[in-house]
C-alpha cells in the first residue's frame, strides 16, 4: 500500500513558510526595490516612447515582464496578496497570546513578599489604617481598576489600567493588511481611463490607458459647454468642463469641472485633464482691399473657396488648424488659405484667430482677417474607478489610532504594599 500524506503535513510547513518574519522581510525589500524600479521606469507609456529611450530589444524585456505597468501586474500583485497573508498569518498565530494578557485578570500578586524590579521602599509616619484611605482614594482617582487585600501586619493595594493598549500592535497589522487589500483591490477591479467628448455630444463608454480596451460606463456623460482662457502668451490659463450626467435620457447630475476639482458619481471620478480643438464649421472672412478700403465679407468653409470683386484674385479656405505653430510660437486656433492670383499665382495666408490684424504684414493688396467663428472644442477627460479607496482611508485611520495608542498609551500595573514596621 502506498502511505497516504496527512494534510497536516502538507499543510504545516505552509504555515510555518508564512508565519515567518523573514518572509515579511523579503518581500517588503522586494515591494521596495520593485518600486524603485517602477519610479525609475515611466509607467504606461506609449511603445514608440520606450523604444526611443531604450531601444527595441530593451523594450522586449520591459515588456514581457511588465516593467512598463508593473503596478498592475500579475507578480506585483502576487507580492502584495503574500504579504497580505503573511502579516495576517503572523497576526493570527500571536493573537491568542496578546488576548490572553488582555483577557486574564491579573490584578494579583503572591501573598509573600519579594523584592521587585521596580520596587521602592520607603517610610511614612503613622499606622497602616490611618494610611488606608488616603491611598485607596488616590489609587481609584489613577487606575481604573483598584483592589485592597489584607496582608500580614497591614494592607495592599493594586491598581490597573491600559491592559487592552496590548491590542495596538495587532491594529497596526491589520491597517496594513487593510492598505495592502485596498491597493490590491484597487488594481484588480479599478481602472484608469480616458475619453474626448466634443460639445454637445455625448458617450458611455471610455478607453483603458494601459490595454486600450473599451470600458462601458454604465451611464452617458454629455458635454454640454466647454471654455478655456489663455494667457497673454497663447498658454491655456484655466478651462472648464460642464458634464450632465444621465440615466434613461435624464441628467441625474450636473457639475463644472477644472483640474483637480472632478466629478465623482458611483465610484467612478471624471477629471479635467486635456482639451482639443475642432475645426469651426464656417468662419466669416473679412477682405478689405488697401487701395480704395472697400471691405467684403465672405461666409466659407474649408475647401471653399471666394472670388474677390474687380480684381481677378481668388481665396481659397485650406484648413483650419487647433494649434498652429508660427516662428517658433504657437497661436492657438488658425485658419490657413491661400490667395490666388488673376495669372495663377499663389501665395499662402495664415489667419490666427486672436491675432486679427496678423496679415496686413503681409502687404498683400487684400488684407484678410477672421471675422467670426463658432469655436468648437472637445474635452479631454481621465476616468477613473478604485474601489479599494475606502479600505484605504479606513486602514490609515486604523494605523494612526494604533501608533498613537502604542506610543502614547500603555499597560500601567501599580502595587502599594503597607506595613506596620514597629
Amino acid at each position: 500500500m502506498t502511505p497516504t500524506t496527512k494534510p497536516d503535513a502538507i499543510l504545516a510547513p505552509l504555515w510555518a513558510g508564512l508565519a515567518s518574519i523573514r518572509l515579511t522581510v523579503t518581500l517588503l525589500l522586494l515591494l521596495a526595490a520593485t518600486s524603485i524600479v517602477g519610479t525609475l521606469i515611466p509607467q504606461g507609456g506609449d511603445p514608440a516612447d520606450y523604444i526611443r529611450s531604450y531601444g527595441e530589444a530593451v523594450y522586449r524585456l520591459l515588456y514581457v515582464f511588465d516593467l512598463t505597468g508593473m503596478y498592475h501586474s500579475w507578480w506585483f500583485r502576487g507580492l502584495i496578496l503574500l504579504l497580505t497573508a503573511n502579516i495576517v498569518v503572523c497576526t493570527w498565530k500571536r493573537f491568542p497570546a496578546v488576548w490572553r494578557s488582555v483577557a486574564t485578570d491579573t490584578l494579583n500578586l503572591s501573598s509573600g513578599r519579594s523584592e521587585q524590579e521596580g520596587t521602592i521602599s520607603f517610610a511614612a509616619p503613622g499606622n497602616p489604617e490611618a494610611l488606608r484611605t488616603g491611598y485607596e482614594a488616590y489609587f481609584k482617582r489613577r487606575f481604573r481598576r483598584s483592589r485592597t487585600e489584607a496582608v500580614e501586619d497591614g494592607f495592599r493595594i493594586l491598581g490597573e489600567k491600559g491592559r487592552w493598549t496590548r491590542l495596538a500592535v495587532t491594529a497596526v497589522h491589520l491597517s496594513v493588511v487593510m492598505l495592502l487589500a485596498g491597493a490590491l483591490i484597487g488594481s484588480v477591479f479599478g481602472f484608469d481611463g480616458y475619453v474626448n467628448i466634443a460639445e454637445g455630444e455625448r458617450v458611455d463608454r471610455i478607453q483603458l490607458r494601459n490595454s486600450g480596451a473599451v470600458v462601458p460606463l454604465g451611464f452617458d456623460i454629455l458635454c454640454e459647454d466647454f471654455d478655456v482662457s489663455f494667457y497673454e502668451t497663447g498658454a491655456p490659463k484655466e478651462y472648464r468642463s460642464r458634464l450632465h450626467i444621465l440615466e434613461e435620457g435624464q441628467t441625474v447630475l450636473q457639475k463644472d469641472i477644472i483640474v483637480n476639482d472632478p466629478l465623482r458619481y458611483k465610484g467612478i471620478n471624471l477629471f479635467q485633464s486635456s482639451y482639443g480643438s475642432l475645426p469651426p464649421k464656417a468662419l466669416t472672412l473679412g477682405f478689405t482691399s488697401r487701395d480704395g478700403g472697400e471691405k467684403v465679407e465672405r461666409t466659407m468653409a474649408v475647401g471653399q473657396q471666394a472670388d474677390l470683386p474687380g480684381s481677378g484674385k481668388r481665396f481659397h479656405l485650406k484648413a483650419v488648424e487647433g494649434n498652429f505653430r508660427l516662428r517658433d510660437m504657437e497661436v492657438g486656433e488658425t485658419a490657413v488659405g491661400i490667395m490666388e492670383e488673376s495669372d495663377g499665382r499663389t501665395t499662402e495666408v495664415v489667419l490666427p484667430m486672436r491675432f486679427p490684424t496678423y496679415d496686413k504684414m503681409r502687404q498683400g493688396e487684400w488684407v484678410v482677417a477672421v471675422e467670426a467663428h463658432e469655436h468648437a472644442y472637445t474635452t479631454g477627460l481621465q476616468v477613473t474607478r478604485d474601489p479599494g479607496v475606502p479600505l484605504v482611508y479606513a486602514g490609515f485611520v486604523l494605523l494612526l489610532v494604533g501608533c498613537c495608542v502604542a506610543f502614547f498609551l500603555g499597560h500601567e500595573k501599580v502595587a502599594v504594599e503597607v506595613i506596620d514596621s514597629a
